[in-house]
């Protein structure tokens, strides 16, 4: 293997596909540009990973010149790079501009093959990113950086916002792609005018001259600017499935080789005019997507998908703030089961981080005084104090969001991928049928002309527009009635339930306003005790029990202890102390009542609170809108409020009580087995497993943070009366896709006609396309907001 010799042949270079020098490099018969790519080619030989050849051909890069990586050994500009570091375990995420095929995600998910300190490592293909897990103690960023160099995968690595600077970088590669096509467009259109007014029998001597000019021409408009549109054929065809790409490819690849038969034989002129044309106006559509997606994108920041408040200290005094108010050096009281919002240190108490959402690691990790936490864990003990160190990340939280761990595992297919196939092959089954016809009828030229025609005229890229850009519309409607979508995909999810399932506590009852009674009696300094224990939860009880104590001062604790549904329990100076359900208490007790929040203190029973939860307004009209609906009610609470809750809903409403979360979501698994779409309402609490397992789970919040990942909704409490719109605007956008599809069906029934027989010019027809684009953008458009302001959301 290591016997490697220089020959002197013309080829190309077995890993990047460049073409070989008049010296090469050759090792098992294999031939290489350079001493790099013979270098990585070693490498992955020697770690067994060869198989990244078999996946696309010449699939590498070129190596770059010798990087210097000092700066990747300073502490400071680590702790910026890093997303997260624990003891061990580190976790960065890398731009790689190089990452281009199938073959780069089969070998960057192989790192720990290279070197075992790396522990997994994640591809965002369309981003281009990597997020990789690795033991810093084994192996430094630097080395880690290194390692990635020299397999030709080189990080851009910036302490700016590297998301943001690739999504311009997109944009200005899309920019000079138009740039080169609309030059060889106008070029070949300004050499084939003989050609258009018939003047090419005068210059006859020129005619096979223009012909060769506009071949050259149309190579870099086939092979640059429409070189996504191959690939993306050529990754689809290889997973077994025909993608909105592979029909434009199939033109672009038909056009330019007639031209060169054409002008190769001196038998016509060639397409170039409509190659070039075609591929001018089909960036020209991709540029106007991307710019409108844009547009939308700035109306959907991580604001909108956290609204709720998060609690800050202020002179000792708590006050809820906006997430995007928080800044570097402020102090955040985060409570048991809530979320830590920003990268910060432990200032205060007694922390167990949960940071299963950050690493997937569901045991709780326990943090010293002065530790960073970061961005993600969510405290599992009692509250603690911590000091912000950097700024909420909106890309973080969003992806910590929209999370693959977190989304059911059944397969959904939306109404765009069930038709886009079908549409696609119908196309080619015309195509080929129209061309067969006229060549069975010794007519070659219509034969490829109509191919050509209804290839371009019936381009599926009106059914690939009209489905993200409606139900996004849809998405920034929800947005201003305080209804926060996850992604277009949710909405049609949204759409499919019909079976609906209420929490009551926090959901059916509003959680801002409830009457307070205390049955027994607390002195100062036991209400003091109470309080300080309320303090560290965000359940909706607590909390309205803490502003009816109303106390001045609190005092640390110990042992704090959270039972979902059943209470709290801490050793608070000295004294023990339990609040909750009767079954949480240490002692048996006689008492009047079963409900509320009953207090026990060293052994002592003090008596208990009866809270009063007030009815969400216009709870009775909003049952009534929902009736076509199968409505339960699911509560861990007793039946207190049976006969309330019998008097709103129908007879045929099924109402249960004490039930825990595990039976909840029991509950949620046995309907989906029956066949039911379920939507699942519920605070975010005591209800994350029944709202994950959930076909579309929302979150209902008034002011607390309670952020669920595993929900796909989330709703501000005022908004809930606005369910039945939310809902029935979502049905009218799947009206709104099928109806668009109905116009491209029409268009194309329209077109195809024509471009069968040969009569409909290329050019012509990918003229129409944007056109037809256009147009199911602007109904699209225009219907969304017809069907808003029809359900009175706009």
């Amino acid at each position: 293997m290591e016997d490697q010799h220089k020959t002197i042949t013309k080829a190309i270079c077995y890993h990047c596909g460049e073409d070989l020098p008049k010296v090469k490099y050759q090792i098992e018969d294999k031939d290489f540009c350079c001493a790099g790519c013979l270098g990585v080619f070693k490498i992955l030989s020697e770690n067994n990973l060869c198989n990244y050849y078999a996946y696309n051909n010449n699939p590498g890069q070129q190596l770059k010149g010798e990087s210097h990586l000092e700066y990747l050994d300073e502490p400071k500009i680590i702790a910026q790079l890093l997303d997260y570091k624990h003891e061990n375990s580190s976790i960065i995420t890398f731009y790689i501009p190089a990452i281009h095929c199938s073959s780069c995600i089969w070998l960057l998910e192989h790192l720990y093959k290279i070197n075992p300190a790396i522990f997994s490592s994640r591809i965002d293909f369309l981003k281009k990113q990597v997020t990789i897990s690795f033991n810093h103690d084994e192996i430094s960023l630097r080395k880690l950086v290194e390692t990635l160099d020299q397999i030709g995968y080189e990080p851009l690595i910036s302490l700016q916002d590297v998301v943001k600077e690739h999504s311009n970088s997109i944009d200005k590669a899309l920019v000079l792609k138009i740039a080169v096509a609309g030059f060889c467009m106008g070029n070949v259109m300004l050499f084939s005018f003989p050609e258009y007014f018939g003047l090419s029998g005068l210059e006859k001597q020129f005619q096979s001259m223009f012909g060769w000019l506009n071949l050259a021409f149309s190579i870099p408009a086939a092979f640059y600017c429409g070189k996504d549109y191959f690939t993306s054929a050529l990754t689809s065809i290889k997973h077994k499935h025909i993608n909105l790409d592979t029909p434009l490819a199939l033109i672009i690849a038909v056009l330019f080789l007639r031209t060169v038969f054409e002008v190769v034989f001196s038998i016509g002129p060639g397409f170039a005019d409509t190659l070039t044309g075609l591929v001018f106006l089909l960036l020209m559509g991709k540029w106007l997507k991307q710019r409108t997606y844009h547009h939308i994108s700035f109306d959907r920041d991580y604001r909108s998908y956290f609204p709720i408040a998060v609690t800050t200290l202020q002179n000792g005094r708590e006050k809820p703030v906006s997430i995007n108010e928080i800044n570097v050096g402020d102090r955040l009281w985060i409570r048991n089961s809530e979320l830590v919002p920003a990268d910060s240190i432990l200032m205060k108490g007694d922390a167990w981080m949960d940071m299963s959402f950050v690493t997937g690691e569901s045991e709780p990790m326990h943090k010293v005084l002065g530790e960073i936490i970061y961005a993600g864990g969510r405290q599992t003990g009692e509250a603690i104090e911590l000091e912000v160190i950097k700024p909420v990340s909106q890309s973080y939280l969003t992806g910590l969001w929209n999370n693959e761990h977190y989304k059911n595992n059944s397969e959904k297919q939306n109404f765009n991928d069930s038709v886009a196939k079908y549409f696609s092959l119908s196309v080619f089954l015309i195509a080929f049928s129209a061309t067969a016809y006229w060549l069975f009828q010794h007519d070659s030229h219509r034969a490829w002309s109509s191919f050509t025609a209804v290839i371009i005229v019936a381009c599926p890229c009106v059914l690939a527009l009209s489905t993200p850009f409606t139900l996004s519309a849809i998405l920034s409607v929800f947005d201003k009635k305080g209804f926060y979508v996850k992604n277009t995909d949710a909405v049609e999810e949204l759409a499919k339930c019909n079976t609906i399932i209420f929490d009551k506590t926090g959901t059916l009852t509003s959680s801002e306003n409830a009457e307070i009674r205390f049955s027994g009696v607390l002195n100062k300094e036991e209400s003091i005790i109470v309080a300080s224990l309320m303090r560290n939860s965000v359940h909706p009880l607590s909390r309205h029990i803490l502003k009816a104590l109303n106390v001045d001062q609190f005092y640390s604790l110990t042992d704090y202890k959270e039972v979902v549904g059943k209470g709290l329990t801490a050793k608070i100076d000295n004294h023990h102390i339990y609040a909750g359900h009767l079954s949480m208490l240490p002692i048996g007790i006689q008492t009047d009542s079963e409900t509320g929040v009953h207090i026990v203190i060293d052994r002592s029973y003090k008596g208990y609170f009866e809270i009063k939860q007030q009815w969400r307004l216009g709870l009775t009209q909003l049952v009534l809108k929902l009736q076509k609906f199968s409505l339960q009610v699911l509560s861990g609470d007793t039946d207190k409020d049976f006969w309330i809750l019998k008097s709103i809903f129908s007879n045929s409403t099924k109402i249960r009580f004490r039930q825990s979360p595990h039976q909840k979501l029991s509950s949620v698994i046995e309907l989906q087995h029956a066949g039911n779409r379920v939507m699942m309402l519920g605070d975010g609490l005591n209800d994350a497993g029944a709202l994950k397992q959930s076909d579309f789970g929302i979150a209902i919040t008034d002011n607390i943070n309670n952020f669920t990942p595993g929900c796909d909704a989330i709703l501000k409490g005022n908004s809930l009366n606005y369910l039945p719109n939310f809902i029935q605007l979502s049905k009218d956008g799947l009206k709104i896709i099928k109806i668009s599809f109905a116009i491209a069906i029409a268009y194309n029934c329209i077109g195809i006609y024509y471009a069968v027989q040969g009569t409909l010019y290329p050019l012509v027809a990918a003229v129409l396309m944007p056109i037809s684009t256009i147009t199911i953008i602007s109904f699209t458009t225009l219907a969304t907001r017809w069907f808003a302001r029809k359900n009175k959301l706009i």
